[in-house]
């Protein structure tokens, strides 16, 4: 994407001020920057707009919008992030700028390369998702404590194969785990109801800005 000699520059999708809707730190006003493109097509994508289209920005354009919001939490996303390699620069300069930054990711992508200051949300991708063959194993080797693992679940079968991973691999032990159902897939309080009776060492989470604002593009 970047010519030689020129300084990076990302295909941006969206930046916008919104209350974080996922992971540990739902509830905080935070800066979403959307990257375009993902090289999964997930069955239950809801941004699947991001897949293409976008402007083409430079690091210090993308960190001036930034900083417009005056708020210190910064989430990176897309579709895919860590497909434009000019991310890992992006990550590293929100962090030396003193913002707290987390970095969505599917983890079909090698995530060993982030900046350990950034807090990687990995997603991994259920059967039901279709994209099960792209998860890069790899990846849940080099997690830690500042990391989460987040499972979208499609129905019972997803939840299962979830459920029996976290146990096998330990995973609540390394990083928090997080489980979603798919929106109009699975019942909320019913993967609710099979966490509390498996008693499982997972937080069970909403998309709180789906709660507030539905599918309102931005928010």
């Amino acid at each position: 994407m970047n010519a030689p000699g020129r300084p990076p520059a990302l295909k941006i999708s969206e930046i916008f001020l919104s209350l974080q809707g996922e992971s540990s730190r739902a509830g905080l006003p935070t800066v979403f920057v959307r990257l375009t493109g993902c090289p999964l097509r997930c069955v239950w994508c809801d941004t699947t707009y991001a897949f293409s289209g976008g402007q083409l920005m430079s690091l210090p354009e993308i960190l001036a919008e930034i900083a417009s919001h005056q708020v210190p939490y910064v989430c990176i996303t897309g579709g895919e992030p860590l497909a434009q390699p000019a991310c890992l620069s992006l990550l590293s300069e929100l962090c030396d700028a003193g913002y707290s930054v987390s970095l969505e990711t599917s983890g079909a992508l090698d995530i060993g390369e982030v900046d350990a200051r950034v807090s990687r949300i990995v997603d991994l991708k259920a059967p039901g998702s279709g994209e099960f063959g792209r998860n890069r194993w790899q990846n849940l080797t080099v997690l830690t404590a500042r990391d989460e693992l987040k499972f979208v679940l499609q129905d019972r079968s997803d939840y299962e194969w979830a459920r029996q991973l976290v146990a096998e691999r330990r995973l609540a032990t390394i990083c928090a785990v997080l489980f979603s159902p798919v929106e109009g897939g699975l019942a909320a309080a019913t993967l609710a109801d099979w966490i509390i009776a498996d008693r499982l060492p997972v937080r069970f989470q909403l998309q709180l800005h789906k709660v507030l604002w539905g599918s309102l593009r931005g928010r």
